[in-house]
């Protein structure tokens, strides 16, 4: 991987691959978290929320309507 397999800095549509390839970019040492969220005008919890959905429900747990449903489970004491 590397700093040119990234998604465009200008990126407004986050689909889930998109996502992934920015969390990989910083686990990788691409790029780091704030340059990630400086690049893409994210706030630091909004891409450590996409973390934590990976770990949690693999690179599926990144799809926006599902979000909801995960973040609901986490909540939720089971």
């Amino acid at each position: 991987m590397s700093i040119n397999d990234l998604p465009p800095s200008d990126t407004k549509r986050w689909v889930i691959r998109r996502k992934a390839e920015v969390v990989a970019g910083v686990r990788a040492g691409l790029i780091t978290i704030e340059e990630a969220c400086e690049r893409y005008t994210l706030s630091i919890e909004e891409f450590l929320s996409w973390q934590r959905l990976i770990d949690s429900h693999g690179v599926r747990g990144l799809r926006a309507t599902k979000i909801q449903d995960y973040r609901s489970a986490l909540r939720t004491p089971g």
